[in-house]
């Protein structure tokens, strides 16, 4: 674990980056983001327009120990919320996901990981809309796709979109959740016992790819439930335990670097073995 990649990664990244209001930032964290893929290989640049809007999806493929297994998909959104420079949201994940690119390059996973840095999720989920849908009308298979949104935030308070989670989950937000739809949930259990080495770490398997919890849906995991793909989403669980959500505030020095390395340490173990 490179902790002085990760902290450079996270100031690097964590600007105000907006496709509309900070337009520049965008385009400086879209370069970073590409360059620093492209020291571990071949980077592919997926164009997409939705709408009125378009943006580019960055996806890394890495071969795994056996070629012929089905891909994971890893993904997380580099495009940040309007006028917050989104240290957690969402610099913290697309440093996570370059740290796993540069573990996995050296020490390959168990089978095909594909790396994706995802645009324009602040703007309606676009890139993970578009790739999803592509992928389905493609025939393409993966074993899982998982969403990287928000790791590195800890709290004294944990709120719930049900009061009734609190006395499940616990009232302190110092734990790691998984959120999948149920045709993934039979990964939850080892996923957990993993990831829960390193930090706490709580399941929530998810019915009718979250419609009765709009909560579970602000990733881009969702846009893969709703084309039938097994997803799940790793977070932090945002604006229910991070004041600074979406705020001016959202920068490292609010972050907890020790919980976050943790977090990526257990998602290195966790998702190599699937």
């Amino acid at each position: 674990m490179d902790k002085h990649q990760l902290l450079k990664d996270l100031n690097q990244l964590a600007i105000p980056r907006h496709s509309k209001w900070d337009a520049l930032g965008l385009m400086t964290v879209r370069s970073y983001v590409k360059e620093r893929l492209s020291t571990f290989g071949k980077v592919e640049e997926h164009y997409f327009k939705e709408g009125s809007e378009d943006g580019v999806n960055y996806i890394l493929k890495l071969p795994g120990q056996n070629p012929k297994l089905e891909p994971m998909l890893i993904g997380a959104h580099y495009d940040g919320p309007i006028q917050s420079p989104g240290a957690d949201d969402n610099a913290s994940a697309v440093a996570a996901l370059l740290e796993l690119v540069r573990q996995w390059k050296e020490k390959p996973p168990k089978r095909p990981v594909w790396m994706v840095a995802f645009d324009q999720e602040e703007w309606g989920l676009l890139g993970s809309k578009a790739l999803s849908r592509e992928l389905k009308e493609k025939g393409q298979k993966l074993k899982l796709m998982v969403s990287l949104e928000m790791l590195a935030y800890t709290s004294e308070r944990q709120d719930y979109p049900l009061p009734a989670m609190k006395k499940l989950y616990g009232e302190k937000g110092d734990f790691i959740a998984l959120v999948a739809n149920t045709g993934s949930s039979l990964m939850l259990p080892g996923l957990a016992a993993s990831m829960g080495k390193y930090v706490p770490t709580k399941v929530l398997p998810v019915p009718l790819n979250g419609d009765v919890l709009p909560d579970v849906r602000l990733s881009d995991h969702s846009p893969f439930w709703d084309q039938g793909y097994n997803a799940m989403m790793v977070t932090d669980t945002s604006f229910l335990r991070n004041p600074h959500y979406h705020q001016p505030t959202d920068t490292v020095d609010t972050l907890n670097l020790e919980f976050f390395s943790k977090v990526v340490k257990g998602l290195l173990e966790s998702l190599g073995m699937i």
